[in-house]
């Protein structure tokens, strides 16, 4: 075998072991607690050593994070986005970003992610200032940025900072509290798609053209 081949078989099962070992750690922390979760358990699930446990995370707070990085990468917005010519693109654009915000925050990991992340502020805050950094900020620049450039093209009328907090506010409601408190079933994928239009026509209604 060439040096290689050798080096691409050993990168994919480290990629495997990567992903069994955060796979077994979200599961245990959402079974047992993060606090109560120890790397023993982890690595016992995860089928590996804690010498190889330690080598690719370090701690436990390191593996939630890295779950975190993980599903955030789903939330950003598209690098190719069409130019925003009139309000009819605009609203394809606004519905689509809704719609994918949706289906990804509703997702059950998801929503335990975020209730991990708010019952173990105190043992690891690290958790909560990483669903901030990389998961919320990111979508709300992403948004702010359609809001931006609508307003640029006299699509909108607003500041895009407000029309950011005011689309998101529209879109969600109290749908994440619900889901948070487990008094809430997840939408289906027609009521995501059906919330976000209606989100966007909202939006727009009260956000008209310039002129």
């Amino acid at each position: 075998m060439s040096p290689r081949m050798k080096a691409r078989e050993e990168e994919t099962a480290g990629t495997e072991v990567r992903k069994r070992i955060l796979g077994a750690a979200l599961s245990a922390f959402m079974e047992g607690g993060y606090a109560q979760t120890s790397t023993l358990e982890i690595a016992t699930r995860a089928r590996v050593s804690k010498r190889e446990l330690y080598a690719l995370f370090g701690n436990k707070e390191a593996m939630l994070v890295a779950c975190i990085t993980e599903r955030a990468q789903r939330l950003k917005a598209p690098a190719d986005l069409p130019e925003l010519r009139d309000r009819k693109i605009l609203t394809e654009v606004l519905t689509a970003f809704g719609t994918r915000l949706l289906t990804e925050t509703t997702d059950p990991v998801v929503v335990a992610v975020f209730r991990l992340a708010i019952s173990e502020t105190v043992h690891a805050p690290k958790v909560a200032q990483a669903l901030e950094s990389i998961a919320r900020k990111p979508t709300r620049d992403a948004l702010r940025t359609i809001m931006a450039n609508a307003k640029s093209a006299g699509l909108v009328v607003g500041d895009p900072d407000a029309m950011t907090e005011k689309f998101l506010g529209l879109l969600s409601g109290d749908l994440m509290t619900g889901l948070l408190l487990q008094v809430a079933d997840r939408p289906s994928a027609a009521e995501i798609a059906r919330r976000a239009r209606d989100t966007t026509m909202a939006f727009l209604q009260i956000h008209p053209e310039s002129g």
